[in-house]
């Protein structure tokens, strides 16, 4: 499921709109069993622009997904970590035992918790919410 995660990802990356930076992101989100993908798309003013995990992770949720398994994320430099925002994002949709893959190419690849990547973290649970 890993490799197939970030080939995936790696599709999703060729799609970028990226004509700013020039820094393509793709990722790959299982949601519940089901594979969604979404690239970084920027906009000229730059506050508008987002990511790639927050793509594929919105379009599992809007189509009735719940929680995040796994996320596998490929980016045009050496291990492309998630933003604040999206580990943010990532927290709030995350299944205890959720796997966060940094991969470089279909075999090089670390695997992270959700406690390595945003320890100490605020979550539904903070707010009284079951996870």
């Amino acid at each position: 499921m890993i490799k197939e995660l970030i080939e995936k990802a790696r599709e999703a990356q060729e799609k970028s709109y990226s004509p700013y930076s020039n820094f393509r992101v793709g990722a790959a989100v299982l949601i519940d069993g089901k594979i969604y993908s979404g690239c970084n798309i920027e906009i000229a003013s730059y506050s508008p622009t987002i990511c790639a995990e927050r793509t594929a992770i919105f379009k599992g949720i809007s189509e009735g997904g719940k929680k995040i398994e796994k996320i596998a994320i490929v980016g045009d430099n050496l291990d492309t970590y998630p933003c604040g925002v999206c580990r943010q994002v990532i927290r709030e949709f995350a299944s205890e035992d959720v796997e966060i893959i940094i991969a470089n190419s279909i075999d090089d690849y670390k695997i992270y918790s959700m406690e390595e990547i945003l320890p100490h973290s605020f979550g539904p649970k903070d707010l009284g919410k079951g996870e």
